[in-house]
């Protein structure tokens, strides 16, 4: 009896688990697109979009699906890696469009987020770069949504506090010789003239696949700045440049207005690091609610390992999923996509108390083109970031 009971019961749910299998199979499958660079010096950066978002659709997925209008979507995850190239990221951007893909996150830097635009434009795509031009985000311009805070909106946060807190008075700019990196580097000298400071040097470059920093610091840290901004800085050649200076005897502060990853630093600068200054993700351990902490768990659990980047990076995915909600027309039109953003608000599931999804960035953009999340401000220390402090934009 006990073992006929047995056999009925696990009968019983393995048909349970059938249906419930075939009610989730039967889901449709909304697309969801990234074009980023995974691979590189710049790698973490896209390598943290494409893996907040695989984590957060997983686990969305495992819940049931995203409810939209009367329907319930599994989220599928498109990658394109564009390699930092121009090129690659219109190729990617070109099929999204094939697959009739109308939301995409990335590209990561300003010459493949200006490349992709009229691929966008042309074929009904909203997309979310990491890439800090205005005129992607001013009219007319209105299918890019600026994914995280600008440079230019966290340079002078950060310049303001060095000068108040530090006593900061001299400045000098460093960057690679490419577009992103020089214009940061632009913005940040102008930022900083604005505020007082005295820029002693702003015309040293570097090439991205330079191994000895030597030659190229020593005319800097020779004018004894107090603050070394290292300009759009990627994470791979942050490490080389902040052991070069520390061995060149630099003894002030030295930032940037890119984010970093903890790891990589800790491997290539060691302790040296201490003290660096950059732009972290959007999220604190006073700020994270419990679904932050466990997004960042499962995102451990799925990759190994984390990126507090991806603070920031969570955030895309969600702002189109809730957006689609709020406008359940946007899912085919992306027309209906902006009209919503001008209103739009949600709760905001990763901050702890009653703070919301909103766009912002009329300040910046004479329109609303970008997500609502904070500035947080980092400072490394002993193989990882602590917050130096937390602004707002809008």
């Amino acid at each position: 009896m006990l073992r006929r009971t047995f056999l009925r019961t696990t009968t019983l749910a393995a048909f349970a688990t059938l249906a419930l299998s075939a009610a989730h199979a039967e889901n449709p499958t909304l697309k969801i697109g990234f074009v980023g660079v995974t691979s590189g010096p710049a790698a973490a950066w896209g390598i943290s979009n494409q893996r907040s978002m695989e984590t957060r659709a997983a686990w969305l997925n495992e819940l049931g699906g995203v409810k939209i209008g009367d329907t319930t979507y599994d989220i599928e995850i498109v990658p394109f890696d564009d390699q930092k190239d121009p090129k690659r990221a219109i190729a990617g951007m070109e099929k999204m469009a094939q697959e009739g893909i109308h939301y995409v996150v990335g590209p990561n830097v300003d010459d493949g987020a200006a490349a992709v635009r009229p691929v966008a434009e042309q074929n009904g795509i909203i997309y979310f770069p990491y890439a800090f031009p205005k005129s992607l985000y001013t009219p007319p311009a209105s299918n890019a949504i600026l994914g995280m805070v600008a440079n230019y909106q966290s340079g002078p946060a950060i310049y303001k506090y060095l000068m108040d807190d530090k006593g900061v008075k001299t400045v000098a700019f460093v960057a690679a010789n490419e577009s992103d990196p020089l214009s940061q580097r632009d913005s940040g000298v102008e930022a900083a003239k604005a505020l007082g400071l005295d820029v002693v040097s702003d015309t040293v470059t570097y090439q991205v696949d330079t191994t000895d920093f030597t030659p190229v610091l020593l005319p800097v840290i020779q004018k004894q700045p107090d603050l070394l901004v290292l300009s759009g800085v990627s994470p791979a050649n942050a490490p080389q440049l902040i052991r070069s200076a520390r061995e060149l005897g630099f003894q002030g502060l030295i930032s940037t207005e890119t984010a970093q990853d903890a790891t990589v630093l800790q491997e290539g600068a060691g302790d040296l690091a201490n003290g660096f200054i950059s732009v972290g993700g959007a999220s604190t351990p006073e700020l994270a609610s419990d679904e932050m902490k466990e997004f960042v768990d499962r995102y451990t659990k799925m990759f190994g390992e984390y990126n507090d980047e991806s603070n920031t990076k969570v955030y895309a995915l969600e702002y189109i999923l809730e957006t689609l909600k709020a406008d359940p027309a946007a899912i085919d039109d992306v027309e209906e996509f902006k009209k919503t953003v001008d209103t739009f608000s949600a709760p905001n599931p990763f901050m702890k108390g009653d703070a919301k999804l909103s766009y912002v960035g009329t300040t910046s953009f004479g329109q609303k083109r970008q997500v609502a999340v904070p500035l947080v401000v980092n400072e490394y220390k002993d193989g990882k970031f602590e917050t130096l402090f937390v602004a707002e934009v809008d």
